[in-house]
């Protein structure tokens, strides 16, 4: 190489050097920038997850403290004192609430707290459903037969996680309102389904048999019984 070309390199290395050191200190600032971001977003997600945390366990030994109450209305009182900014928190609190009310004897103040949390829109679904579902099992015994079975077609139509409790209230106010082939033949159904659990199997099976008929089991769970 002639000291032409090695000069002309030196001279391209040096025009490169003063461009790179050009750019960082005009745009240098945001990749600082974009550092702090990172480390920024790192240390705030870490913070937010440690305050989530510090929340749940908070809540939870919130409704615990409340549990340890001897007596049910005093367990009702507390529960309603937990305190919670996370919506699903203040669900699981009222729930919990509203079973102490039902065990105290206490259905008629339970129903409207079910009522308010089956229409709070900032609750998932799920627990709509749940507290929905719950009213109307404390309501259905006032109802009659028609109003009922409407009431519960809603739930069977949702096709969530309670389809086949409703299927199994659907079959109840159909006996209510003497339809028994049709309660029947709902109940083999319920037999017949597969995400129906084992409790809810049996009870379908037992009011099959207080009917004077036979439970259809189906095939795989007939073999399991009979090993």
């Amino acid at each position: 190489m002639s000291d032409t070309d090695s000069f002309i390199d030196e001279v391209t290395e040096e025009v490169r050097r003063d461009r790179l050191f050009a750019l960082m200190k005009r745009y240098g600032w945001i990749a600082v920038l974009v550092v702090l971001l990172i480390v920024g977003g790192a240390g705030y997600r870490e913070y937010k997850l440690a305050s989530d945390r510090a929340k749940a366990e908070a809540l939870g030994d919130g409704m615990l403290a409340a549990l340890e109450n001897n007596e049910s209305p005093a367990r009702i009182a507390a529960l309603a004192e937990v305190e919670t900014d996370s919506a699903a928190g203040r669900a699981v609190a009222q729930m919990l609430r509203v079973g102490e009310m039902i065990r105290n004897g206490d259905e008629g103040d339970a129903i409207p707290l079910l009522d308010a949390l089956a229409t709070d829109a900032d609750l998932p679904q799920t627990y709509r459903q749940m507290a929905g579902f719950k009213a109307l099992l404390l309501k259905s015994k006032d109802m009659e037969p028609a109003a009922r079975k409407t009431a519960i077609e809603g739930f069977i139509q949702s096709g969530g996680p309670l389809r086949l409790f409703a299927e199994e209230q659907m079959a109840l106010a159909e006996l209510d309102a003497g339809e028994a082939d049709a309660a029947m033949a709902r109940l083999q159904r319920i037999l017949q389904d597969a995400e129906t659990t084992g409790g809810l199997r049996r009870r379908a099976s037992q009011l099959i048999v207080a009917l004077g008929g036979t439970p259809e089991v189906p095939a795989n769970d007939a073999g399991a019984s009979g090993q």
